[in-house]
């Protein structure tokens, strides 16, 4: 876990028409509250930089003590229409007003509106929509469609679920199996035998980014294709937001149809313009047969879903593949509401462009510091990897002090991720000007080296 200061330091005062930092970090009024909260939550909640936010709007937050930074977190990718935007938070206050809070599944009219309008969103074969809450669901709910399929076309011995080095597809039990980090599954005793991982094909710490190796990984796991009821990736990987290559995706998507598998692509964290497509996975010019949503859907509210073909969406009979708060409908008109946002305002367009420029500019400061081993990302998503230049290894300590540095600069980011927490992981808001991407990276590169001079001066460990 990063070691963040636990009482206030001095900051440089930074006043800028974007950034305002006047207090000593963490600020001393926040103690009580940081305090209090950990004394009744689990220590799991524990990990990311002491600041309490009290508001936040468009792509910056604020506490209640004067500062204000530019997010680049949007609350862990989920506000990607801005925080706060008047027409989500106009569409959930007339939800409220009319006096419907939940129907569990019964029939109501936003959820109607959402998914109709989703459904012309989608791309064929893509056709049905199931509402849920968070993306660990989904993924739960991809799985049991995979091998539901697989067991109809061919018997039970076709439940193998495959997946891939490095990935996070949640916090559930079935779906931290189909993860591939191993610190989130040390403690799952009885494994299940049908997940499978692979060295995904990055570039980057997998080098052989051939589909060969992905059929010479089944071999040597011991998996024959016919075996093989799904394959779920991650359109890009959360932890460093690193693509495969499209010619891979591609002979996935063929080897899928070949051996009736059902290809799935995790869209929790790619989906509704992130990458500056509005689904990831049109970089690879393929459809999965499943994606799953969710984080970014409303840029608010809890709701995610699961989408895909009709005939492995209607496996299940009434009543059997159900939610408590599927379809919430407050949290469906945020959602629509969001959709529109990111639909009108050109958000999507707006994280091409932009997220164009916070790339080249990235790859430039990774240029010049050995300590930046890969850039890695589309749109406004980047991972930023940093490693100690004498092993290779990731380096979660430098990581995490340029998370901090950053912060007193009045850029906001939460804990670094990826391989041993050595990976910086940028995604702000959707609608992030270009003139705040440059004054939030200017802040960003002086972070880096000033965390990476600091490094340079610490003794080596004896």
């Amino acid at each position: 876990m990063p070691n963040y200061p636990a009482q206030p330091q001095p900051t440089p005062r930074v006043e800028t028409a974007l950034r305002r930092i006047v207090t000593q970090l963490p600020v001393p009024e926040s103690l009580d509250i940081l305090s209090r909260l950990e004394r009744i939550e689990p220590v799991a909640m524990k990990g990311q930089p002491p600041i309490v936010w009290d508001r936040a709007e468009g792509y910056q937050v604020y506490d209640a003590w004067g500062n204000c930074w530019i997010d680049w977190s949007s609350g862990v990718l989920i506000t990607n229409a801005g925080h706060a935007h008047p027409r989500v938070r106009e569409a959930i206050h007339a939800e409220v007003d009319r006096k419907l809070l939940t129907t569990y599944c019964f029939a109501n009219d936003s959820r109607l509106a959402l998914l109709e309008r989703l459904q012309g969103l989608l791309p064929a074969p893509l056709e049905k929509i199931f509402l849920l809450t968070t993306g660990s669901e989904t993924v739960e709910c991809a799985i049991k469609l995979c091998r539901t399929h697989g067991v109809k076309v061919g018997g039970p011995e076709k439940n193998v679920i495959v997946s891939f080095s490095n990935a996070f597809h949640g916090r559930t039990l079935g779906s931290q199996q189909a993860g591939g980090i191993p610190a989130l599954k040390e403690w799952i005793v009885n494994y299940d035998p049908g997940f499978v991982q692979l060295p995904f094909p990055d570039g980057y710490r997998q080098k052989d980014t051939s589909f060969d190796g992905f059929e010479q990984g089944l071999r040597e796991e011991g998996v024959d294709p016919s075996q093989v009821a799904g394959v779920i990736l991650e359109t890009y990987q959360g932890g460093d937001a690193a693509f495969a290559p499209v010619e891979y995706m591609q002979s996935l998507r063929r080897w899928c149809d070949e051996h009736q598998a059902l290809l799935v692509c995790d869209e929790v964290q790619a989906g509704f313009g992130r990458t500056g497509k509005l689904w990831g996975f049109e970089h690879y010019s393929i459809v999965p047969d499943l994606t799953t949503w969710g984080k970014g859907i409303s840029s608010s509210l809890p709701i995610a879903a699961v989408v895909g073909r009709k005939d492995v969406m209607d496996l299940h009979a009434p009543g059997s593949m159900t939610s408590t708060h599927s379809g919430n409908p407050v949290c469906c008109a945020a959602a629509l509401a969001s959709l529109e946002v990111i639909l009108d305002e050109g958000l999507v367009e707006n994280a091409a462009r932009v997220g164009a420029q916070m790339h080249e500019r990235l790859q430039a400061l990774a240029a010049e510091q050995e300590s930046i081993a890969a850039v890695m990302g589309k749109g406004l998503v980047a991972g930023v990897a940093m490693v100690d230049p004498e092993t290779g290894e990731p380096d979660a300590e430098l990581a995490a002090d340029i998370v901090w540095r950053s912060l007193k600069k009045g850029v906001l980011m939460f804990s670094p991720v990826g391989k041993a927490g050595g990976t910086v992981k940028i995604s702000p808001p959707l609608c992030l000007t270009a003139e705040a991407a440059d004054e939030s990276l200017d802040a960003f590169s002086e972070a880096v080296r000033e965390a990476v001079a600091a490094r340079r001066q610490q003794p080596a460990a004896v």
